[in-house]
């Protein structure tokens, strides 16, 4: 169980050649970004599909990645889980979704989140219920893409989207706390950008006044972050907020949030 605590290569090609094989066979997890993008994913998919006997359900999954536009980790990832979804369906196989979610291999596991963000019949409260544990997963893979999998329905269905991860905010794991904050950033990186919370930041307010003094470090630069986001649109929300915070809650923690929401405006 201690993959994850391996010092990860520096670059692609200082990657032993025994531990791509064993992230390609998904015998072990990515022990840093360098080694997550290093890893071939259809050849990961085949060996995964072959374990659990289910070879016929490559050919298909392999058509949607060559019909990409684009080819990145990203791409092939999402179209790998929404393919797994989708020959679930067909073959009625709840069991392999069942597989992949408690999967040994990390890209393993987020093809899963994959499967939750783009079941069409699921509500957003069967969505965000779902994705919970992968929220709390202790990959930071996993985390990034679990709420990067179901952000478009959490725009959708924003305002149901707040309420409900406001209700995370009070969760033991700052993982989960942190989901509420990072899959609701009004810019975020690499993803759609909430236009809502860009005009109207006000939305969000009760979780981040929730998270304003978080004693984990990971939730704070989140909060940050968000708040930063939002210091492009609406500067004036972030200085009142960040001021007011200054006053209610001069804690070492707020006063970090503080500095890393306000770095663009003091810019």
């Amino acid at each position: 169980m201690n993959e994850i605590k391996r010092k990860g290569a520096r670059s692609t090609k200082d990657i032993p050649t025994s531990i791509l094989e064993q992230l390609n066979k998904g015998k072990i997890e990515t022990a840093n970004l360098v080694e997550w993008l290093a890893v071939n994913q259809t050849k990961l998919l085949e060996n995964v599909l072959k374990e659990s006997d289910r070879m016929e359900y490559l050919e298909p999954i392999l058509m949607d990645i060559s019909n990409l536009k684009k080819q990145t980790v990203n791409t092939i990832n999402e179209a790998i889980g929404t393919g797994i979804l989708t020959e679930s369906i067909l073959n009625n196989d709840t069991e392999i979704l069942s597989i992949i979610s408690k999967h040994k291999s990390d890209l393993v596991r987020c093809w899963s989140a994959y499967t939750i963000g783009k079941k069409e019949e699921f509500t957003i409260e069967e969505i965000l219920e779902q994705i919970q544990f992968l929220s709390g997963d202790k990959h930071f893979g996993v985390r990034e893409i679990s709420w990067l999998a179901i952000r478009s329905s959490i725009i959708k269905n924003l305002e149901e989207s707040l309420e409900i991860l406001l209700s995370w905010t009070s969760s033991e794991d700052g993982n989960i706390r942190r989901f509420a904050t990072e899959s609701t950033r009004p810019r975020g990186v690499w993803c759609e950008h909430i236009e809502k919370l860009k005009k109207e930041p006000e939305l969000g307010l009760k979780i981040l006044n929730a998270l304003k003094s978080d004693s984990s470090k990971y939730v704070q630069d989140s909060v940050g972050n968000w708040l930063n986001d939002a210091s492009k649109t609406r500067p004036d929300f972030v200085k009142d907020l960040c001021e007011k915070w200054k006053t209610e809650s001069p804690t070492k923690e707020t006063l970090y949030i503080i500095k890393k929401a306000l770095r663009t405006i003091e810019k």
